[in-house]
């Protein structure tokens, strides 16, 4: 059936006091049977309304679905600037592969129009992004509902449904953890049927995407012919202590939905709620509260494109409330603050003004930390104070554009365009080095290299491993660190650098120790920027007024 038309009509009025949605959609330039529908269509009901008490929690706080959503990375996946300027210098880098390339981006960034078929042998399907048509809102409306719900189970979990492999149902039936779903009203006004389907609460459901492996290149587009996996999450997850872990039932309890759309609300009680409210803007009288209710919040770490989407939000033609944006910077700062990562200072020893001590970090997440892309970074700051509050020694520090920098202040050899790759360091003797815990990858000829399709292997890949990573398990190889060799407390969930410094002053010492970590690295921005193209000048334009304070994971203090 032919939804636009209801939609237009009723979002006019019904939506008009509730959450902000994105406009109707032009006239209809697509077939009417498409297995995947705008955010729109499914904002009708799962949206907070003034007069129903639907999607809410216990305090009343609204968390519709279609709200906590149109502020994340996910429903801003293909708005992303720092995305589409990293998918322009691919295409300069390889010129001869530009729809490809365009394509196979796209295929996961805006899934819904590649699902549709719109991206289908064009020239440039980039250029769809901002078309101003029905086409156009399709590709911006991001990883969406009809997506992630319309996912089957087939497959889930093998290496075909990585890299976004996975299976859209073709009978448009879109799945939900609860048993005897409302039909009626989904399926008179989107034409899909919400249909009983435990699947979306496995992390095999999230591994399709966030599973992602790429064909290296040489310049002249040619096929290497090495598969590298480029991201990994959910087999990092899949080697840990995490996955172990299961309910009465035998079903595993900390998956990624755990994290990332939790069934507790902000003071961590269980959700029970009314999934769903009329489209006229009350409750529906035949739906009952249930549980388990997900916040569908999609908190990362992406601090830096978040501020940008609210920032730049007419020209990134982001609709998203300023209060729903906040509401997501602030949720992503708290979840970095508070379960990522743990920091202790041990082992402090003082000989004369010889000065030793142990810097524990400890991995909470059930993946690696950083994971991912590898536009990420964490890192050390340690400062000693002597008793008036002196620094007398420092390392990890960042200047204003967010370099790490020396002992004279000035950035990093490592942080500059084609400087040298800091190494993985288990001892630190001086303020120029730091401990950095990255990715970086290596081109055909072992160089490094930070354009994605000319990766082969991992140059280095000291990511902190989630607990209970094992060497022995079967995605061990694919998982593997690489450059650590020699660092023996390095061990899956944590690692152990020792500081061995020279400090001329006398009387108590004060350590601090923070583990820092930026969505986007110094040093990539700067190998990025190295392109010329529209979409990178304009993400250099935002980067440059953005505030690239690294975000503050976890943190010590000590005495010496």
């Amino acid at each position: 059936m032919n939804a636009v038309p209801v939609l237009s009509v009723l979002l006019a009025g019904a939506l008009a006091a509730a959450d902000p949605v994105v406009p109707p959609a032009a006239p209809d330039e697509l077939p009417d049977d498409l297995p995947v529908l705008e955010s729109q269509a499914c904002a009708l009901c799962h949206s907070n309304s003034p007069r129903a008490s639907a999607m809410r929690d216990m305090e009343d706080r609204p968390i519709s679905p279609h709200r906590l959503w149109s502020g994340t990375m996910m429903a801003n996946s293909s708005r992303d600037p720092l995305w589409r300027a990293a998918v322009a210098a691919e295409v300069r880098a390889t010129p001869s592969r530009k729809a490809e390339i365009e394509r196979k981006c796209l295929s996961c960034h805006a899934p819904m129009a590649h699902h549709a078929g719109v991206f289908d042998d064009h020239p440039s399907p980039m250029e769809l992004l901002d078309d101003d048509s029905r086409v156009g809102e399709l590709a911006r409306d991001g990883v969406s509902c009809t997506i992630c719900h319309g996912i089957t189970p087939e497959g889930l979990g093998s290496d075909a449904s990585f890299s976004g492999g996975y299976v859209l149902d073709d009978r448009r039936r879109l799945f939900g953890p609860h048993e005897r779903p409302f039909v009626m009203p989904m399926r008179a006004h989107t034409g899909f049927t919400p249909t009983l389907g435990t699947h979306v609460l496995d992390a095999e459901h999230c591994g399709t995407c966030h599973t992602l492996e790429t064909d290296a290149l040489d310049p002249d587009g040619n096929d290497l012919g090495v598969r590298f996996l480029e991201q990994a999450p959910f087999l990092e997850w899949r080697n840990s202590w995490f996955a172990e872990q299961v309910d009465e039932r035998g079903r595993k309890t900390r998956t990624c939905q755990a994290c990332h759309v939790p069934t507790t609300d902000e003071d961590g009680s269980e959700i029970w709620a009314r999934i769903a409210r009329h489209p006229g803007g009350n409750d529906f009288p035949p739906t009952a509260a249930r549980d388990p209710y997900g916040r569908h919040r999609f908190v990362g770490g992406n601090t830096l494109v978040l501020r940008m989407l609210k920032d730049h939000r007419d020209e990134l033609r982001v609709w998203a409330s300023d209060r729903v944006l906040d509401e997501t910077i602030e949720a992503t700062r708290e979840q970095l603050r508070r379960e990522t990562a743990a920091v202790s200072i041990e082992e402090v020893r003082r000989d004369g003004g010889a000065l030793s001590f142990e810097v524990a970090v400890v991995n909470r997440t059930g993946h690696k930390l950083p994971t991912a892309h590898p536009t990420r970074r964490a890192w050390l700051r340690v400062e000693v104070k002597d008793a008036d509050g002196a620094v007398v020694f420092r390392s990890g520090t960042t200047d204003a554009a967010g370099r790490i920098v020396g002992a004279d202040g000035e950035p990093l050899r490592s942080e500059r365009l084609d400087g040298p790759i800091e190494p993985h360091r288990d001892v630190i003797r001086s303020a120029d080095e730091v401990q950095i815990w990255q990715a970086v990858m290596a081109d055909a000829d072992g160089a490094p290299t930070h354009v994605l399709l000319r990766g082969v292997e991992w140059l280095v890949d000291d990511r902190l491993l989630p607990s209970g990573w094992s060497p022995d398990h079967p995605d061990a190889a694919r998982t593997a660190p690489v450059g650590v060799d020699g660092d023996d407390d390095f061990t899956g969930g944590s690692d152990r650098v020792r500081f061995e410094v020279e400090v001329a002053a006398e009387g108590p010492m004060s350590i601090e120790a923070a583990l820092l970590f930026q969505p986007l690295s110094a040093r990539w921005a700067e190998e990025l920027f190295r392109w010329e193209d529209p979409a990178i000048e304009r993400f250099r334009r935002m980067h440059d007024a953005a505030d690239k304070a690294p975000e503050v994971l976890a943190s010590a203090r000590g005495r010496g």
